[in-house]
């Protein structure tokens, strides 16, 4: 039986250094690397509130779990949850 080495997921919520309150939720395979993205200009989206901070960054095994997880705290009632109980 062979071993395959599966993939981690990573849902993170940033919070800008510069800009006090404003936050980023999102989803990457690479948390350090994205995290560099975003503190270098390199998302257009991030720009312009760098330098960023993680406050939370939860490891997911299941692609699927991370994906819906990360909606969810974008939208809706989870949008609300991440913004009142969330760091």
């Amino acid at each position: 039986m062979r071993w395959r080495k599966q993939a981690m997921k990573y849902v993170y919520r940033l919070e800008s250094i510069s800009h006090p309150g404003q936050r980023h939720i999102g989803i990457t395979g690479d948390s350090r690397r994205r995290l560099k993205q975003h503190n270098s200009s390199d998302s257009h989206h991030t720009a312009k509130c760098k330098p960023w901070k993680p406050v939370l960054v939860i490891r997911f095994e299941d692609d699927g779990r991370a994906d819906a997880f990360e909606r969810y705290l974008k939208y809706g009632s989870g949008h609300a949850f991440a913004k009142h109980h969330l760091c």
